[in-house]
């Protein structure tokens, strides 16, 4: 059984527990770990409910080291696939020493555990927001690097001491996965995601205003030069980013050497697109209020995802009309959330 065993931390949370999910679907014994700092403890049995499998769970913060390493000797662990930590842009430029315990000391607490019980596979979730405001897109994975927020810096720091674990010790496979952004949920509608304050992505705005939660929703821009003047971003269904952690995993047991990938769809769907196309999956109208362009926004992001593809065998399949159909399932079933 220990052959394919992998600890998930941030298990509980919106992209680890689908790709909990996706991950025991496809073979693994998954041990999770969370702290619940910015998640529910009602996420793990409906991860189970839906893999219909068990899941090894701990209660856990991975900046405990004695008990993490406490877990990793018990559990026989193959590889991890890192998510914990704090992901909200506007809250880490309220409280940036947050950010930086949980998500940078976070990150070297972990690293010390794996380095120090022999394990040397990881998966770690970054984010698009190391590109800072790209000049050309798509980008691509060599596109400079630099960080307009403290989360976005958080993410850079650590692909950077990544980068540096690699130098120093050639043993180490580490995928480095660069997120565009995530929207959607399982299409059971049994986990999605679920924003503690005002949500700080579009889509889960969109749909808390869908579901009476919200009066309206506010477009920051309507004259840059895109489609129809609102802000151009690339979506993507959160179990096709599972499917990227499955792929990227199965890459790092069959090849020696570490790599960087944007997982995102190549596409840029405008901000008023996005909103008429959750209006026809929800049958609901969204009341829009237009408002100025926020400083540090760029007119259209969106990703270059050749590199995955060529690398992974892996590319986005779903289209924003099932993320729009199945991010309303999820938030009409659950309208309050877990």
């Amino acid at each position: 059984m220990s052959e394919r065993s992998v600890l998930v931390t941030g298990a509980s949370g919106y992209i680890g527990s689908h790709t909990c999910v996706c991950l025991l679907q496809n073979g693994w014994r998954v041990i999770g770990i969370d702290n619940f700092s910015n998640s529910s403890p009602k996420v793990i049995p409906r991860i189970e409910q839906i893999a219909q499998l068990p899941m090894s769970f701990h209660r856990l913060d991975i900046r405990d080291t004695s008990a993490l390493s406490e877990i990793l000797r018990q559990e026989h662990i193959t590889a991890v696939v890192h998510f914990a930590g704090l992901k909200s842009v506007s809250e880490s430029v309220a409280k940036p020493l947050d950010y930086f315990d949980n998500n940078v000391c976070g990150s070297v607490a972990l690293l010390r555990v794996l380095q120090q019980e022999g394990i040397r596979k990881l998966v770690f979730s970054s984010s698009a927001t190391v590109y800072g405001e790209p000049t050309s897109v798509p980008v691509t994975e060599e596109a400079s690097t630099s960080a307009t927020n403290p989360y976005g810096r958080s993410k850079l720091m650590v692909e950077q001491m990544l980068s540096d674990l690699i130098n120093s010790d050639a043993t180490w496979r580490i995928a480095t996965l660069r997120y565009f952004n995530p929207v959607g949920a399982h299409e059971s509608g049994l986990i999605g995601e679920d924003p503690r304050d005002v949500p700080n992505n579009l889509m889960p705005f969109i749909a808390q205003v869908a579901v009476g939660r919200r009066p309206q929703l506010q477009v920051f821009g309507d004259d840059y030069p895109t489609v129809d003047g609102s802000g151009v971003r690339d979506y993507i269904h959160v179990v096709d980013l599972a499917r990227g952690h499955l792929a990227a995993l199965d890459r790092l047991l069959n090849h020696a050497g570490s790599f960087t990938v944007n997982l995102g769809t190549g596409r840029g769907v405008s901000v008023l697109q996005a909103v008429a196309a959750f209006e026809q999956a929800s049958g609901r109208t969204i009341p829009l209020q237009r408002a100025a362009r926020r400083s540090g926004d760029i007119a259209t992001c969106y990703a270059s995802a050749t590199r995955a593809t060529e690398l992974l065998g892996w590319q986005a399949e779903y289209g924003l009309d099932k993320m729009c159909a199945d991010h309303w399932r999820w938030q009409h079933n659950n309208p309050d959330g877990y």
